[in-house]
């Protein structure tokens, strides 16, 4: 397999794809160190990273099982989920949302998109191409996901009540948001994530590894968000109270799909994690903890 050169980002990392050793037809995009996303070419509904096959079984289960939907990737990579919805859910609409034109190009050269999928990319920041998205979209999409680094961190403006009230209009009925963030340590990062969206949607759950949600590794939590709420119940609502599952009736059943071990929590169960955070607002936003150096291998 021959592969595209390393190219140099606009923040000045390094963009680079690798050939799986150990899976036959697979490539991993690397930024600056990082392992950013895995794609088994030869069969995209594959997937490799813990987190990337949390949130795979979820677009599995939302939406009745090869139903084609609407989905929105904030957040490119090597578009590992949207090759995943494509093989899985034929015939689907997504549009992809990435700032790095060159890492699209890097990506297209060495593992050129499905030509009958219909998946459009969008060029920039995240944040500005929501506020400029056709008003078509407004209450059309099924499935968002917000996986949004730069290098091996979250950036402050995507992580915010603001950011997430741009995306809550966006949303179909029985709509999915799907965030992925990362951190370690009391997980002080992710517990604003979770009081943040649920300032904005009325049903809330994260899902890891045991260890991960106690903060005793580093790692990824996959939030998932649904039911959008509207102005009154903002205003009514404490930013730790609990909700049920809700239109994510279909919770249970995401644990038994792996990788574990796995917990999730919801309800009460969030709401008691959460401890007292806080929503986070553009003033107070901040960048997700960068990762220990150890766990890439560059202690």
């Amino acid at each position: 397999m021959r592969l595209p050169d390393p190219i140099t980002l606009s923040s000045g990392l390094t963009a680079e794809i690798e050939e799986d050793r150990w899976v036959p037809g697979a490539i991993q995009l690397v930024v600056d160190g990082t392992p950013q996303s895995h794609v088994n070419l030869r069969d995209p509904s594959e997937v490799f990273f813990e987190y990337i096959r949390r949130i795979s079984h979820a677009i599995d289960l939302f939406r009745t099982p090869g139903e084609p939907i609407s989905a929105l990737h904030l957040g490119g990579g090597a578009f590992t989920l949207p090759r995943y919805v494509e093989a899985t859910r034929p015939g689907s609409r997504q549009q992809i949302v990435e700032l790095e034109s060159t890492l699209v190009d890097l990506v297209r050269e060495a593992a050129p998109l499905p030509k009958r999928a219909s998946i459009r990319v969008r060029h920039g920041d995240a944040r500005a191409v929501l506020g400029k998205l056709p008003q078509g979209m407004l209450g059309a999409i099924d499935l968002v996901v917000v996986d949004i680094f730069a290098g091996s961190r979250t950036p402050a403006h995507v992580s915010s009540v603001e950011f997430y009230e741009l995306i809550a209009p966006l949303l179909a009925p029985d709509g999915l948001v799907v965030v992925n963030t990362t951190d370690g340590s009391g997980q002080t990062f992710t517990r604003g994530q979770v009081a943040t969206l649920a300032s904005v949607f009325g049903t809330v759950a994260a899902v890891a590894e045991p260890q991960v949600l106690k903060g005793r590794r580093f790692g990824n939590v996959v939030l998932l968000a649904a039911s959008p709420l509207g102005d009154e119940d903002r205003a009514r609502r404490a930013p730790a109270d609990p909700s049920s599952i809700g239109e994510l009736d279909w919770l249970p059943r995401l644990l038994a799909g792996g990788p574990h071990p796995a917990r999730m929590l919801v309800g009460r169960e969030l709401a008691d994690w959460m401890k007292n955070a806080k929503p986070v607002t553009d003033a107070e936003a901040v960048q997700s903890p960068e990762p220990p150096a150890e766990i890439f291998g560059r202690g």
